[in-house]
C-alpha cells in the first residue's frame, strides 16, 4: 500500500488512474483533516462537504479554481479575513467569472445565464440533442469501433452549448472545428487563416463580443439577442464583457465536465454487458445510471473554497485563511451515506443525493443540461450500437485494462476511450 500520509495530491501521479483509496485513507483518519500540504484542510466527508458547500458567509469561493495556487495576494490576520479578501479579490486569480464571486455579486452575474437555462430553452435545446446524437452518431457507425472522445463526446458536448446560447447554425462547423476536433490535448491549429490563441477562451471571447456587440445594434429576435438585451435584476445593462463572461464560462464548465460524464457512462457500459442488456431492457433507469456514474466518477476531483472566519467543521478548528479542499471524489463515496460506495447500483435508492454538481448558490447551473446529455446519448447508442466493448487492441484484455486520465488534481476524465460495437440496421 503507498505512504498516502507522505504523497502530495496537487504532484504526484500515481493518484491519477484511481485516486479513490487516497481519498479512504483520508476520510479513515477524519473527514475533515489538515493536511501537510500547503496547509490544505481536505474534506471527504459527505456532510461535512455539504455544510462546506451551503455556508457562504464562512467558505468564500473566491480560490474556487486555484485552490492554494497562487498564494493568496496579502497575509490572513485575525479571526475574519472578510475585509482583508475583498480589499485584494480584483487581484486573485480569475475574479472576473462567477465560479470564484460571492454572493450578492455571484446572484449578479449569474442572473444572465439564468436567462438561457429556461425550461422552455431546455426543451428546445434537448430536441437539438436528439438531432446531433444522430448526426454524430452516423459520421463513424459504419466503421463498427471509434475513439468515443474524439468522434462524439467532445463535438456533442460542445455543439449543445452552442446551440444553448444560440450560436447561428452556419457557424457550428467552426466552433466544432476550433474547439472540439483536437481531443489529445490542448493543442492549436489554424482555421481558413485564422490562428486560435493558445487560450480557447481568448477566441470564444471574441466570437461572443462580436456577436453580442452585433445584436445590441441589431436585433435579430433570437437567442443571441435575448442574451445580449439582458438587463441584471436591479435593471441595469452589463457590460458586453460581462455577458460574454458568462457565455464562455458556460462553455468552459460545461464542455470539459460534460465529455468527462459521458465517457465515463459509456466505459461502464462497454466494461459491464449487464448494465448494458439491462439498461437495453429498460430505458426508463438510464437517468438513474447516469445519475450513478456522477456519483461514481465525479468530474470534478477538487474544488476550494477559503475560510473567512474562524470556524469549526467535523469538530476540526479551521482558522480564518486556511484552504479548504472539498473532493467530490471522496463525498460521493462516503460509506456513512452511500451503501457500498465503490459498486454502481443503478437501483441505488438516494443515488440523486450526490454532490458532483455542487450544492448552494453554486451549484452547476448546467447541471440539468448534462443529465439530459447523458440520458440522449446513451439511448441513442443502445439503440444504434449492439455489443459495445472496450478495444481490447487498443486498452489491453479485460484482465489487464490500461488506461490514461488527465493529469490534473482539478477534473477526473479520460484522455480517450476506444470501442467497438455491432451497428444496429
Amino acid at each position: 500500500m503507498p505512504d498516502y500520509d507522505s504523497v502530495d495530491f496537487f504532484t504526484d501521479q500515481s493518484l491519477v488512474g484511481d485516486p479513490y483509496p487516497y481519498y479512504d485513507h483520508l476520510r479513515s483518519k477524519c473527514p475533515v483533516l489538515k493536511t501537510s500540504m500547503y496547509d490544505v484542510v481536505a474534506v471527504t466527508g459527505y456532510e461535512e462537504a455539504s455544510i462546506v458547500f451551503k455556508n457562504n458567509d464562512i467558505y468564500s469561493s473566491a480560490i474556487a479554481v486555484g485552490g492554494p495556487f497562487p498564494p493568496l495576494p496579502f497575509t490572513p490576520e485575525g479571526s475574519d479575513i472578510s475585509e482583508q479578501l475583498e480589499e485584494h479579490r480584483d487581484s486573485m486569480i480569475m475574479s472576473e467569472h462567477m465560479v470564484t464571486m460571492d454572493p450578492p455579486q455571484h446572484a449578479r452575474a449569474r442572473s444572465l445565464l439564468n436567462r438561457l437555462l429556461t425550461p422552455s430553452r431546455l426543451k428546445h435545446n434537448e430536441e437539438f440533442m436528439w438531432r446531433l446524437a444522430d448526426q454524430q452518431l452516423e459520421e463513424f457507425l459504419a466503421r463498427d469501433e471509434c475513439e468515443f472522445l474524439g468522434a462524439y463526446a467532445n463535438p456533442f458536448s460542445m455543439l449543445v452549448i452552442a446551440d444553448l446560447l444560440g450560436v447561428p447554425e452556419e457557424d457550428h462547423e467552426k466552433f466544432r472545428l476550433v474547439l472540439a476536433s483536437n481531443h489529445e490535448g490542448s493543442r492549436v491549429g489554424s482555421l481558413e487563416g485564422e490562428l486560435l490563441a493558445h487560450n480557447p477562451l481568448a477566441w470564444l471571447d471574441d466570437k461572443f463580443s462580436t456577436y453580442i456587440t452585433e445584436r445590441r445594434h441589431e436585433p435579430r429576435g433570437d437567442v443571441l439577442t435575448a442574451l445580449a438585451q439582458g438587463k441584471y435584476p436591479d435593471g441595469s445593462t452589463p457590460e458586453v464583457s460581462e455577458v460574454v463572461r458568462s457565455a464562455t464560462f458556460l462553455f468552459a464548465a460545461g464542455q470539459h465536465t460534460t465529455t468527462k460524464m459521458l465517457t465515463s457512462a459509456v466505459r461502464v457500459l462497454a466494461e459491464h454487458p449487464d448494465i448494458q442488456q439491462r439498461l437495453r431492457d429498460e430505458p426508463a433507469r438510464i437517468p438513474a445510471f447516469i445519475e450513478e456514474i456522477l456519483r461514481m466518477e465525479s468530474p470534478v476531483k477538487s474544488a476550494f473554497r477559503l475560510a473567512k472566519k474562524d470556524t469549526t467543521l467535523g469538530e476540526v478548528d479551521i482558522p480564518a485563511g486556511s484552504v479548504v479542499m472539498v473532493c467530490p471524489g471522496g463525498m460521493n463515496r462516503d460509506p456513512r451515506h452511500f451503501e457500498n460506495p465503490h459498486e454502481i447500483q443503478i437501483d441505488r435508492p438516494n443515488v440523486r443525493e450526490h454532490l458532483a454538481f455542487g450544492r448552494g448558490v453554486h451549484s452547476c447551473p448546467g447541471g440539468p443540461l448534462a443529465r439530459v446529455e447523458g440520458k440522449v446519448t446513451v439511448q441513442r447508442m443502445l439503440d444504434r450500437m449492439a455489443d459495445i466493448r472496450i478495444d481490447d487492441d487498443k486498452h489491453g484484455p479485460a484482465e489487464a485494462r490500461a488506461f490514461t486520465y488527465e493529469p490534473t488534481f482539478i477534473l477526473r476524465g479520460l484522455t480517450e476511450l476506444h470501442i467497438t460495437f455491432t451497428p444496429v440496421a
